[in-house]
């Protein structure tokens, strides 16, 4: 199997946010049904900005978080491709899936920093802390095999703060 034509893909950003314990942030879609709509922060980025800002900025946007410290982030681009009702509704922008790359950060504040109305664009409209597998049986089935990257990735650092 050939890669991917990456120049098909939106250049997306995604973000772990693990807490002291070790569990990561999980935000449940405001717009999608249930079972499947648990997911880690992600976005895209904005024309000349660079992936580190545009995954701080996404963070921001979707969580309210500021209080982060840096841990990881994943080589190169991981790649999902959208599913025929994604492309179908327009949703997909025109592109046949995003390309990501991943960054973990351990938030460092208090909860009460968590807004998820921090931005207009509401993206969801609960969160909790779980383990971080448990991403793998939330999200969107088109997205799994990027997260069992992601989970594979980060799996050494969902453990409690030194």
């Amino acid at each position: 199997m050939s890669a991917p034509d990456l120049s098909r893909y939106r250049t997306n950003v995604g973000i772990v946010l693990f807490n002291r314990d070790g569990q990561v942030f999980l935000g449940r879609r405001a717009d999608t049904r249930p079972p499947y709509n648990w997911q880690f922060p992600q976005g895209g980025v904005d024309a000349g900005e660079n992936l580190d800002d545009a995954a701080l900025r996404e963070l921001m946007e979707e969580t309210g978080v500021r209080t982060v410290r840096f841990l990881a982030a994943t080589d190169g681009w991981i790649v999902y491709d959208f599913p025929e009702e994604v492309l179908a509704s327009g949703r997909g922008r025109g592109y046949a899936g995003q390309k990501q790359v991943w960054y973990a950060f351990r938030f460092e504040g208090e909860e009460s920093e968590i807004q998820l109305d921090a931005h207009h664009d509401i993206e969801f409209d609960q969160w909790r802390w779980a383990p971080l597998e448990a991403a793998l049986e939330s999200v969107a089935p088109f997205k799994r095999h990027a997260y069992e990257a992601v989970v594979s990735a980060f799996r050494h650092l969902a453990v409690p703060a030194d």
